[in-house]
């Protein structure tokens, strides 16, 4: 479908109002929107300049993204180091995305605040640090913490980087061509960790998968200053300290309720959590609703693109990261491939995905968004089938057509949905407008690994049948991991060995048949609700 809305010229410093020496003075002390530096033309498209931003803003859009899924290759030789338990695996994984799902908001407010690229500096240089601790870290304890930490900085990261982009590209066509480069290096990360995890656990320990991060900032924190100005809110009203609070109150548990329930079964303490996360949502929305200057404007919910959108990003995300979980200990464990060949296998699904998110621009200004979302969702839902009965130990050729057609549905709904996310939104509430973007990614990837990822170690502990020869200790870990398998077979004869390494195929892809069904029914409700919901809303240019 053509999109016929006016390209709005951002504002100048001329005024119909007589001037004044005051209003002057009061027109210099105005906050202004960022743009890059240089003159933009008159018409409103953004220069050369702005261009070279975007490449820079991707940088911590990526390294987030690769953060989310690099360390599912990393995990069986931190299992091996540092023998964590089944929980504490999906803690190592999950802590991350936990602690960033809860700050987004609260982070994109006080970038709206105190300064959009200020919070990407603070951030960007936080993220290094923490990232050095975690690849020395000696304990698994000590590594979830490291995690949590780098999910403290990385709220301050990824609604910056992309609220930015819509004060540096004021031109719609052009913003949504960035916001695809833009969305297509943060879906590319997702799918690049597991490559890149498996080259450098090639070479190197599994440390190194964390000091990635510091090549990739640094020269960020040189090129920001440059190329970008500041941006905030120009009425951003006061700092809502209940408001803060509440939006960590309520994220926090109900994941933790969700991750206790699959990990622990159905005992009180799950449901506990997440009832008081739903309590806090409801006094979140009520505090936001009653206030003059909202934290975050929930009214934007009610408009069919935003909300809609957000949720075919969480639902998209969550199958995406749930078969990365599942897929990366497949190949290396049971197809048995090396760190570096399991990554190549997950290539074409890479390419795939970053290619449909660029050529999605040209056919979205002639297809409407609840035409193509909803196709392009019906064709991932097509590639977890494929998965679903087509995986097994020798089954690389279906496990690459599953991740492709993956790839290809996601990275296209995930574009649209994320420029129609930020252009129903108004341009000073960008940073929280932004928030709600990444939080929707963020918890579903959380959902992705303690949902899906936990159905499967529940249906694995459940379902393997271990031979009788083991001792205890060897049946303790067998059960309680695939990887604790691996490590019990490497000490076994090679009778036992195969023995023990064929009944946990069978447990493990009995476990992903599961949630591969499951990742269907995910694809086709997001595929339901953008029919119903995705359509051009009201700009806000």
């Amino acid at each position: 479908m053509t999109d016929h809305t006016a390209t709005t010229t951002p504002t100048t410093d001329s005024s119909t109002t007589p001037t004044t020496d005051a209003s002057r003075r009061a027109e210099l002390r105005r906050p202004r929107p960022a743009a890059p530096a240089g003159r933009a033309p008159a018409d409103g498209r953004a220069p050369r300049r702005a261009w070279i931003a975007l490449a820079v803003l991707m940088l911590p859009a990526l390294l987030v993204s690769i953060d989310n899924t690099v360390l599912s290759f990393a995990l069986p030789e931190i299992s091996t180091d540092l023998a964590p338990t089944a929980a504490q695996q999906l803690w190592i994984i999950d802590a991350y995305p936990l602690v960033l799902a809860a700050l987004l908001v609260a982070m994109g407010s006080a970038g709206d605040r105190w300064g959009r690229r200020r919070m990407l500096m603070i951030g960007s240089i936080g993220f290094a640090l923490v990232s050095i601790g975690a690849a020395f870290a000696p304990t698994a304890e000590l590594l979830i913490a490291a995690r949590a930490a780098l999910g403290f900085f990385g709220a301050m990261l990824m609604p910056s980087t992309l609220s930015l982009l819509r004060s540096i590209f004021a031109d719609r066509e052009q913003r949504r061509l960035a916001i695809a480069i833009w969305a297509s290096a943060f879906a590319a990360g997702s799918a690049l960790g597991p490559l890149v995890g498996g080259l450098l656990l090639e070479h190197f320990a599994w440390g190194s998968v964390f000091l990635l991060a510091v090549p990739v900032l640094v020269p960020m924190l040189i090129l920001v200053p440059l190329l970008i100005t500041e941006s905030r809110d120009p009425n951003p009203g006061r700092i809502d300290v209940w408001s803060i609070l509440l939006s960590l109150a309520t994220m926090a548990p109900i994941v933790f309720g969700i991750k206790h329930i699959a990990t622990e079964g159905l005992d009180p303490l799950g449901p506990l959590f997440i009832v008081v996360g739903l309590v806090a949502g409801w006094l979140f929305v009520r505090l936001q609703l009653a206030s003059e200057a909202p934290m975050l404007d929930v009214r934007l919910f009610t408009v069919g693109p935003f909300g809609g959108a957000v949720l075919v990003n969480l639902l998209s995300v969550v199958s995406l990261v749930g078969f990365l979980f599942f897929v990366s200990q497949h190949l290396q464990i049971i197809a048995g491939l090396s760190p570096v060949d399991a990554g190549l296998a997950l290539l074409p699904g890479l390419v795939a995905m970053i290619v449909a998110g660029l050529v999605v621009v040209p056919i979205s200004r002639r297809v409407a968004p609840r035409v193509l979302v909803p196709s392009a969702l019906t064709l991932s839902a097509g590639g977890y089938l494929v998965v679903a009965f087509g995986a097994s130990e020798g089954s690389l050729g279906a496990v690459i057509l599953a991740f492709t057609m993956l790839g290809i549905g996601i990275g296209m709904a995930e574009t649209v949905s994320n420029e129609l996310i930020l252009s129903s939104a108004p341009a000073s509430k960008a940073g929280a407008a932004s928030a709600v973007s990444e939080t929707a990614y963020e918890l579903g990837a959380v959902l992705g690994t303690a949902g899906l990822g936990s159905i499967i170690a529940a249906h694995y502990a459940k379902a393997i049948e271990l031979p009788a020869s083991l001792t205890a200790a060897q049946m303790d870990a067998s059960r309680e991991t695939l990887a604790g398998a691996a490590a019990v077979a490497a000490e076994l004869p090679a009778a036992q060995a195969e023995e023990l390494m064929h009944a946990a195929a069978v447990a493990f892809d009995g476990g992903v048949l599961v949630t591969s069904l499951i990742g269907v029914g995910l694809m086709v409700a997001a595929a339901t609700i953008a029919a119903i919901t995705l359509r051009n809303p009201s700009q806000h240019d």
